[in-house]
């Protein structure tokens, strides 16, 4: 059985509202109480693996879940499970999930970590005890389950309190279902959060709040795709980055990191909605502005720590002055990172996004038919960039600082791009990914000056000091310049991958 479940934090000032709201009509309230197991080495854990045995009101049920196609998509198998007296905790068997998909992933983790199945020994980690309140419900052509979870994750000592709201599609249309969720999302504040309770307790058990940034990763493109499967397969890529930093953000981490790999995924987001909008012609322009605004929102902390935790130094180690940052400063006024995160906007963008990244159910005249290629409109798109690129690089020096940042952008662009569909061209993609990152480097270092210097002119409104950065990284803006120049300029001698070499 394959799952499709969003689950939402529940903001404690609406908790009663949404509790009362789940528990309508025909409703019924149960006491889950799991234990979850895995071998001592974490052997289940490493491949995203869940075992666990849960007492569901008088019943024990045995689960075994893992990852499926979606980033919001489980693979599961429930086996109901025979005890001889009510106070008897029944052991989990591996053996109970053989022959199904769970089962089968579940017997290569263990043998990748060198254990054999049969005799694999299972350690209880942590449990959840949970009062769940649920109940069916018919939305358009769908049948969804809403289940409002209150308890405590435990493992050890530690302990996380748990509000949550989960609404699982057990028939007909998952578009219905996001319907459904995006009015309980304007109702009731709610926001995605992808970590389960199993995530949870592995951290409770660790010591740990949050998990780490999750980088990209290549879309899985199968075998010729079409052009809609190409963009599926990359906005689901995209979705598996953006939505766990997104969770870590929403949930206050305050990791640098997790801001930065959700605004690389935003930027990887926005070129394949750009560069593949003839491969998905139903793209909603709408999408942009709210990913725009998250974007800069979220930007506006880096930038902040870039100037004072590396420009600042770098003026100071050559005789300049400290400029106080905090003086007459509008830091206030920009909202924190978990605001954006957890804002309507940004919410509903996403849930559209999940949305788009499903296969369609039933032919549509807007979509291209499943057997069109996709390998000639992304030479195009790729050629265009590559020579945009090359020419604007000849005279990069001689650019306006704001033409300058457009370069950088779309080699940005040229890079995603050509991560996203290199598995569909010949060996040469990896060379040439490679020859753009120097490029990449010296014009990100080039944007970051010219950001700092419209930075220290501002701030020299309020501290006369700030002069002195102004005129100091400006003089080496010419230098860097001619740097980005060169860098450029060696982008122009690199074969295009996506190219057929002419034979001489």
């Amino acid at each position: 059985m394959t799952e499709f479940e969003l689950k939402f934090q529940v903001d404690a000032q609406h908790r009663a509202a949404v509790e009362a709201a789940v528990a309508r009509g025909r409703s019924r309230r149960t006491q889950l109480q799991a234990r979850y197991f895995d071998t001592a080495d974490g052997a289940l854990a490493a491949q995203r693996l869940v075992l666990r045995v849960r007492k569901e009101g008088k019943n024990w049920v045995q689960t075994a879940k893992a990852p499926a196609d979606g980033p919001l998509q489980r693979h599961e198998d429930n086996v109901e499970l025979s005890t001889e007296r009510a106070s008897e905790v029944p052991l989990p068997r591996i053996e109970r999930h053989e022959g199904t998909p769970v089962g089968e992933l579940i017997a290569k983790a263990l043998r990748a970590a060198g254990h054999e199945p049969a005799d694999a020994v299972l350690v209880p980690l942590y449990l959840t005890d949970i009062r769940r309140t649920t109940r069916e419900m018919r939305t358009g052509d769908a049948l969804v389950e809403l289940a409002f979870d209150r308890g405590e994750v435990r493992a050890g000592e530690h302990s996380h309190a748990v509000c949550e709201l989960e609404i699982e599609l057990k028939s007909g249309s998952p578009r219905s279902m996001l319907e459904l969720a995006r009015r309980w999302r304007m109702r009731y504040g709610l926001w995605l959060d992808t970590v389960s309770k199993s995530a949870r307790g592995e951290r409770l058990a660790k010591g740990i709040e949050y998990g780490e940034p999750v980088k990209a990763e290549a879309p899985k493109l199968g075998d010729d795709p079409s052009g809609v499967q190409v963009f599926r397969a990359v906005l689901n890529s995209c979705l598996a980055q953006i939505l766990p930093n997104a969770s870590e953000v929403a949930a206050g981490s305050t990791d640098p990191e997790h801001v930065h790999q959700l605004r690389v995924a935003i930027r990887r987001l926005r070129t394949a909605l750009r560069e593949m909008a003839e491969l998905a012609p139903s793209i909603d322009p709408a999408w942009e502005p709210a990913l725009v605004d998250a974007f800069r929102a979220l930007g506006r902390q880096r930038d902040r720590e870039h100037l004072q935790q590396t420009v600042q130094p770098q003026i100071e180690a050559v005789g300049g002055p400290s400029v106080d940052w905090h003086e007459g400063a509008s830091e206030g006024s920009s909202p924190a990172p978990a605001e954006v995160v957890r804002s309507a906007a940004f919410q509903l963008v996403l849930m559209s996004l999940i949305e788009a990244s499903l296969p369609e159910e039933e032919p549509s005249g807007e979509q291209l038919e499943p057997g069109v290629p996709a390998r000639k409109p992304l030479r195009a798109r790729l050629s265009k960039l590559h020579r945009q690129v090359v020419r604007d690089g000849r005279r990069f020096d001689a650019l306006e600082v704001e033409e300058q940042h457009r370069v950088r952008k779309r080699l940005k662009r040229l890079r995603y791009l050509g991560e996203f569909v290199a598995p569909l061209f010949d060996q040469g993609a990896k060379r040439y990914l490679k020859e753009l990152r120097p490029a990449q480097d010296a014009l990100g270092t080039h944007n970051d000056a010219a950001m700092a210097i419209a930075a220290y002119r501002d701030a020299a409104n309020r501290d006369g000091r700030a002069w002195f950065a102004v005129g100091w990284l400006s003089a080496r803006q010419p230098a860097s310049a001619l740097e980005c120049r060169d860098a450029l300029g060696k982008i122009a001698d690199v074969h295009p991958f996506w190219k057929k070499r002419s034979k001489r």
